[in-house]
């Protein structure tokens, strides 16, 4: 018998902790539209960059925090082949304002 063999292998111990984080990760579920009473601000003018292959821009616009609207800036979309970006937006509905993601369409 073999008593100086370590009861553990270096890849049984770098596992472990990635078991547990994959078990305590929750799902990401879509949430349920916000309705806001106060209207967005103006949008911003953002200078959109230089067009890069593979990529469509996202143009920056306004978040509720929960408390008031915060400035999101544009970032770069991944493309999907036979798809094309369709910006996401604030759309008044009676007296509230809700907003529509941003999504790929045919």
């Amino acid at each position: 018998m073999n008593f100086m063999r370590p009861l553990f292998t270096l890849r049984q111990v770098l596992l472990v902790p990635l078991a547990l984080a994959a078990l305590a990760s929750t799902p990401v579920f879509a949430q349920p539209p916000m309705y806001i009473q106060q209207a967005p601000p103006p949008m911003r003018a953002e200078m959109m960059p230089a067009p890069r292959p593979g990529y469509a821009w996202d143009n920056g616009h306004w978040r509720w925090d929960g408390r008031g609207y915060v400035w999101a800036p544009g970032h770069w979309q991944p493309m999907r082949h036979g798809h094309r970006w369709m910006p996401g937006h604030w759309q008044a509905r009676g007296p509230n304002w809700y907003w529509i993601e941003g999504h790929w369409v045919r």
